[in-house]
C-alpha cells in the first residue's frame, strides 16, 4: 500500500521532531523543547492540519 503525500508529509515531519528531541542535548539536558525543536514541532502541527484537510478529517494510519 503506497502512502498519500500528506501521509508521507505527516510522517517525515513527525520523524524529524522526534528524533530531534530526543538527540538534541538541550532539550534533553533542560527536559523543554529548543528552538529548534518549537520550528519542528510547528512543521508537524501544519502537517497534520494538511493531512487532515486532505483525508476529510480521518485520522493518520500507523
Amino acid at each position: 500500500m503506497t502512502m498519500s503525500l500528506a501521509d508521507e508529509a505527516l510522517e517525515n515531519a513527525r520523524s524529524t521532531y522526534e528524533e530531534h528531541v530526543r538527540t538534541c542535548r538541550q532539550c534533553r539536558a533542560d527536559g523543554a523543547a529548543c528552538a529548534v525543536a518549537k520550528v519542528h514541532l510547528r512543521t508537524y502541527n501544519n502537517a497534520r492540519r494538511d493531512h487532515l484537510r486532505a483525508t476529510g478529517g480521518a485520522a493518520p494510519r500507523g
